[in-house]
């Protein structure tokens, strides 16, 4: 073996042996640091438990996240984490139709191989809305990105049923550009083009945030003298953004090790039927929220 640096085929050897030790984990968007805090404590728990963890992107596409489940499949891999905020109609029927443990995040019902973990990110909004304006901001801008997806769309319906709660004490408007850093960064321009000028910028999440951020910066603007921003997610950057963000906590952690669990639940044997996590988010605050400007 040494000699001829000889490796074993796992996938041969799991096709022998009847039981696959790979899980799939399917994610929209690998490049923003949520998901792939999902993927690193969904594949530490693996490997303390010899699973191997295959991965895939799909760029918030429903057709490119039917490509990825099929090629799941066709992997034959031992269960499938579907981390993901859009979805192709007939997916659903497939996956609760498939020999296969599933866990969806964000999308889906749970069924008698599928396991759901949402998130109630309604409540988190309506938090960071309630809380930015005890602080005294009565001018609101929402940040999303492909709002058009229904775990997104809740989050900008939310800011925008607590705003209108208000009545006309608050004025509000909302924007939507590409998730991450840049898209973050472009719409905070679309904002100040716009002549709305809003005291606080509430982001769908951290990533995009931080391109707020650094848009505001480009602009003189103070954050929080002269405006107050938000994340969502808490991702790690958050805590290092300048300044650092307020933010509503996710533990992407505990979602990874929730999806593995009900995975290995699954692969055992264990009754999961129906099996539903619902997470409740707590707003994190820090340094980039404050008192509006006097004017």
């Amino acid at each position: 073996i040494r000699d001829l640096k000889y490796h074993p085929n796992i996938h041969a050897r799991n096709l022998a042996g009847g039981r696959s030790r790979t899980l799939g984990m399917i994610v929209s968007n690998l490049e923003n640091p949520f998901f792939l805090d999902i993927f690193r404590a969904l594949e530490s728990e693996a490997h303390r438990n010899e699973y191997e963890v295959v991965v895939s992107n799909t760029d918030y596409e429903a057709k490119q996240l039917l490509n990825s489940v099929h090629l799941m499949i066709g992997r034959r891999v031992a269960g499938l984490a579907v981390i993901v905020s859009e979805m192709e109609p007939t997916l659903m029927q497939e996956l609760s139709e498939a020999n296969l443990p599933v866990v969806l995040y964000d999308v889906g019902v749970p069924t008698h191989n599928i396991s759901s973990i949402k998130v109630n990110y309604q409540r988190g909004i309506q938090r960071t809305v309630e809380y930015l304006y005890s602080l005294g901001h009565r001018r609101m801008t929402f940040v999303g990105h492909h709002t058009s997806l229904s775990p997104l769309l809740d989050r900008k319906t939310s800011f925008v049923e607590t705003v209108k709660h208000y009545g006309k004490d608050v004025q509000f408007t909302a924007v939507a550009d590409r998730d991450g850093p840049n898209g973050g960064e472009q719409a905070m321009r679309t904002v100040l083009a716009s002549g709305f000028n809003p005291t606080a910028i509430i982001c769908v999440n951290d990533f995009m945030a931080l391109g707020v951020l650094k848009a505001l910066r480009e602009r003189g603007l103070r954050v929080p003298g002269d405006i107050s921003v938000t994340g969502y997610d808490n991702i790690s950057l958050s805590e290092f953004a300048c300044p650092a963000l307020t933010t509503v906590n996710i533990p992407r952690e505990k979602i990874g090790h929730l999806a593995f669990e009900a995975l290995i639940r699954h692969q055992e044997g264990k009754s999961v039927s129906g099996l539903e996590f619902i997470i409740e988010p707590e707003l994190v605050i820090r340094d980039s929220t404050g008192l509006p400007p006097q004017i």
